[in-house]
């Protein structure tokens, strides 16, 4: 995605109905920004009020009409597609967090597998719906002997969450073959930006602990190699596909691998953030996970040949977006203070 693509075509989003779910979530908050630049008349499904979500804190709420309900419930679903004569569905919402899924894998399961199928079900009887973008994961792969992951690695979860992300994916697929659905399917790394609040994930958790002057904490060994994806590549890309999907109808039931193509180990992401902010303070490894995936990584390249799309913005031009996000959160008097470097526009030209 160069210079000229990277930006939304207003003929397109300007005035579309566009149904987001997960709209208070990390990449919610910044497609829901996005959609709003480019004038789209976005509708959000919104289950519990969080006063500390992008969504709320920027106010962007006021500006979308609010569903409030479940995933889980159809009748709402299908009111709220028909009623508001949505053409664009951008679904996001799911219950992402590990840790969570291992304890309470009933939930997480109700969410990302019951809330998926019950979405894409509330799409098929609603027949102004032209283009539907689930969200899957990187996850919904489980372990695999060969890395990268490209599209034809086989969804083999393993363990709740990914579990949880192999059905809803493959439920996707589904309907895209036996409803010829227009969907398509993206398989991302682990997203990190400004306005993630869960202080567990290890990018904010580092900023946090940084900002107190603690060291920052590491729950695994270290050595667990992800993708880490900026949030605002997600956004855009997830506008991108949509766009793709109006114009080429044979791409549904594709899914698409996105990512920086760059392999970082847990202790490698928790340096490069200490780096980045100046800091001398050293990781306290705890080498208590379990249930997590030791290495996974992805290989964009089917996105990048058949669609033309590439990452906007580097590993270090989204940290160093993220860190200033959160050093004006958690310090806001002293946020221009602490930044070790200028401020100026980060977009990577083509």
């Amino acid at each position: 995605m160069n210079a000229d693509t990277a930006n939304w075509r207003r003929d397109f989003w300007r005035d579309r109905k566009v149904f987001v779910t997960g709209g208070s979530g990390l990449v919610g908050g910044w497609l829901i920004r996005r959609l709003l630049e480019a004038e789209a008349d976005v509708v959000c499904l919104v289950r519990d009020w969080v006063p500390q979500s992008e969504l709320i804190q920027s106010r962007l709420i006021d500006k979308v009409t609010v569903v409030r309900g479940e995933l889980n419930d159809q009748a709402l679903l299908e009111r709220a597609i028909g009623e508001h004569e949505i053409s664009t569905v951008m679904h996001l919402a799911a219950q992402t967090i590990v840790g969570i899924a291992n304890r309470n894998p009933i939930s997480t399961f109700e969410t990302n597998i019951g809330g998926t199928w019950k979405l894409l079900e509330a799409c098929r009887r609603s027949p102004k719906v032209g283009q539907i973008i689930v969200a899957s994961s990187d996850k919904a792969y489980g372990e695999a002997a060969t890395l990268p992951y490209s599209e034809e690695t086989p969804l083999a979860g393993r363990h709740p969450y990914d579990v949880s992300k192999s059905c809803s994916d493959l439920i996707a697929q589904t309907y895209a073959v036996t409803y010829k659905l227009p969907v398509v399917i993206t398989r991302c790394g682990n997203f990190y930006g400004g306005g993630d609040l869960n202080w567990n994930r290890i990018i904010p958790g580092t900023i946090r602990s940084i900002v107190r002057d603690q060291r920052p904490v590491i729950r695994s060994d270290g050595s667990f190699v992800r993708d880490y994806f900026y949030v605002e590549d997600g956004a855009a890309a997830y506008m991108f596909l949509a766009e793709q999907l109006a114009r080429r109808p044979e791409l549904a039931g594709e899914a698409y691998n996105l990512s920086t193509e760059i392999q970082m180990s847990v202790v490698e992401i928790v340096n490069r953030v200490l780096q980045v902010m100046g800091s001398s303070l050293t990781p306290d490894i705890l080498g208590q996970a379990s249930h997590e995936i030791p290495h996974q990584y992805l290989s964009a390249r089917k996105a990048r040949e058949q669609l033309g799309w590439e990452p906007l913005f580097t590993l270090e031009e989204g940290l160093r977006r993220t860190i200033e996000w959160y050093l004006n959160y958690l310090q806001p008097t002293v946020a221009t203070a602490r930044l070790p470097w200028s401020a100026g526009p980060v977009a990577k030209s083509a």
